[in-house]
């Protein structure tokens, strides 16, 4: 059996998934685009050791952090995941907020290889002038990504320089599960979201949020692709004496706030979840499979 538990950041879904780990003798696999990365532990609310040992947990800090990370590696990963789970004679409980791992890993996507191509022209735009960019180049798709999704709007650049528009492609798939699985997603009272945000990001900084993006940065620069992680790239104008370390507080809050608009959006377009509070309402609806 495979469950996917998703939701907005901080809404608890790494408590949650191994409360229901331990009910239903299932593995743990990350669906977190920056939790892949080692050593970056704050900024992403990584699963503490503690928690790891709690239930098996896969695809979490194990990628080096001056590596860069694909989807389509993601998906070779999570299904080679779920196939060790299988045979092992667990479950499967994909926890994690990153919608296109998700899909990559789960539904029908096919990632087509692509020759290199020289995009520092395009990366050194400022976002408006990208998504124009993006627009030019492949209309119908850029129209689906937000204007300040740089990752999406040069890979969107990438494929089409490399002869293949990204709708193009989407097209000719079906996009169809290739597993049975169920969806569920934690549901948040509207009114306590951003609240929520508020206190993760504080606790953050009492953690030591600081402290840990300076290390990293001075061990391995600024250009690292997990460092574009809420929480880190927000740090780089206080580290350069641009800003108030409180002005970079309120800027990792809004943008985080805007990623949880963009992860409602994407969650209840394209996936059939069922919205829960907590493992109970999970365990009725999975009582025909347990």
């Amino acid at each position: 059996m495979i469950i996917v538990l998703t939701g907005v950041t901080g809404s608890g879904k790494s408590e949650l998934a191994i409360r229901l780990a331990q009910k239903v003798n299932a593995g743990i696999v990350n669906a977190d685009a920056f939790q892949v990365y080692e050593e970056l532990n704050i900024a992403t609310a990584k699963p503490t050791i503690e928690m790891m040992m709690a239930a098996p947990h896969f695809l979490f800090d194990f990628i080096p952090l001056s590596s860069s990370y694909s989807v389509a590696e993601y998906q070779e990963d999570l299904r080679s995941a779920i196939a060790t789970l299988e045979k092992q004679g667990k479950n499967v409980i994909i926890a994690g907020g990153t919608g296109l791992y998700i899909r990559a890993g789960l539904y029908d996507y096919e990632f087509p290889t692509l020759p290199k191509v020289d995009l520092s022209s395009y990366e050194s735009l400022e976002d408006e002038a990208l998504y124009a960019a993006a627009l030019s180049f492949d209309e119908a798709e850029a129209k689906t990504i937000h204007p300040h999704n740089r990752v999406r709007l040069l890979r969107l650049i990438e494929m089409a320089l490399g002869g293949q528009k990204k709708s193009e492609v989407k097209q000719a798939q079906t996009h169809k599960p290739i597993y049975d699985v169920h969806f569920f997603g934690l549901e948040v009272e509207r009114e306590d979201i951003y609240p929520r945000v508020e206190r993760r990001v504080d606790k953050m900084f009492e953690m030591g949020l600081v402290e840990e993006d300076r290390r990293l940065v001075e061990k391995y620069g600024r250009d690292c692709q997990a460092f574009k992680a809420i929480g880190v790239k927000e740090l780089f104008p206080y580290f350069d004496g641009k800003i108030s370390l409180e002005q970079a507080k309120d800027d990792i809050k809004k943008n985080t706030r805007h990623y949880v608009k963009r992860q409602e959006t994407f969650f209840r377009h394209q996936f059939d979840i069922v919205w829960v509070k907590g493992e109970e309402d999970i365990l009725n609806g999975l009582s025909c499979d347990l």
